[in-house]
């Protein structure tokens, strides 16, 4: 049986297991749900999907990544070590290669048109929420393989919008003021954390955060970090 995706599922995805296969790394900095995605997609005699890899931050992730050669990556957008926009940009030349070039595709939390649309100038294939089910993951992995570019229903709006014209206006000039990291910051801030758990989730100082977000209120024209959180939650970055 074959969901409305075209996705095999069932007693149809072991007939066609051996008929295609993928390889795949997992890359997120939340280890429980590495380990969800795993259990839920990493059934290769039922799937086709094979996970050859895990990655918890942008180090780690460039390191397996360059071991493994893998078909396709799932890379969360929010990451230790300067997000997801840094794996694909040290990552480029294997996206680059002539013969098995390696294709990612962004899985995140987020449906904020900054992160889709940052990821996809990176060189990502497609961005899906991690609202989507097994199923549909399975499948959208499989698309992007052969070379689709993929994006969850409301998302694809934003890239087209963004890509409408080659000059592209920014997203928001505002936040183009920020370095990818004072981002993070920011995010983590609006989230509730507090500095000793970001320096903790971004490996950097107390001191180095609490100078991020000084920079990042001095950019925005911002007094205090309740002011920040308000103007984040307004654009829907948290």
């Amino acid at each position: 049986m074959s969901d409305e995706t075209g996705a095999a599922t069932g007693t149809d995805a072991e007939a066609q297991g051996t008929e295609r296969r993928v390889r795949v790394v997992l890359v997120d900095d939340h280890r429980m749900f590495r380990t969800g995605v795993q259990a839920e997609i990493g059934r290769t005699d039922v799937t086709g999907v094979e996970v050859v890899g895990e990655a918890a931050d942008v180090d780690q992730a460039v390191t397996v990544i360059t071991a493994t050669r893998p078909e396709v990556v799932l890379l969360d957008v929010h990451l230790p070590g300067g997000g997801g926009v840094e794996v694909l940009r040290r990552c480029a030349s294997l996206m680059g290669a002539t013969e098995d070039p390696v294709r990612f595709l962004a899985l995140s939390v987020s449906d904020a048109a900054e992160d889709v649309i940052g990821v996809i100038r990176g060189g990502a294939r497609g961005y899906v929420t991690k609202t989507i089910t097994g199923t549909d993951l399975v499948d959208s992995i499989f698309r992007v393989q052969e070379g689709d570019a993929v994006f969850s229903p409301r998302l694809a709006g934003f890239v087209l919008d963004a890509f409408a014209s080659t000059d592209a206006p920014p997203v928001d000039e505002d936040l183009d003021r920020l370095t990818q990291r004072e981002r993070e910051v920011l995010r983590l801030i609006a989230r509730g954390y507090a500095y000793k758990e970001i320096a903790k989730q971004l490996y950097i100082s107390v001191k180095t955060v609490e100078s991020h977000v000084s920079a990042v209120l001095r950019k925005l024209q911002l007094s205090n970090r309740h002011e920040l959180t308000r103007w984040a939650t307004a654009r829907r970055l948290v």
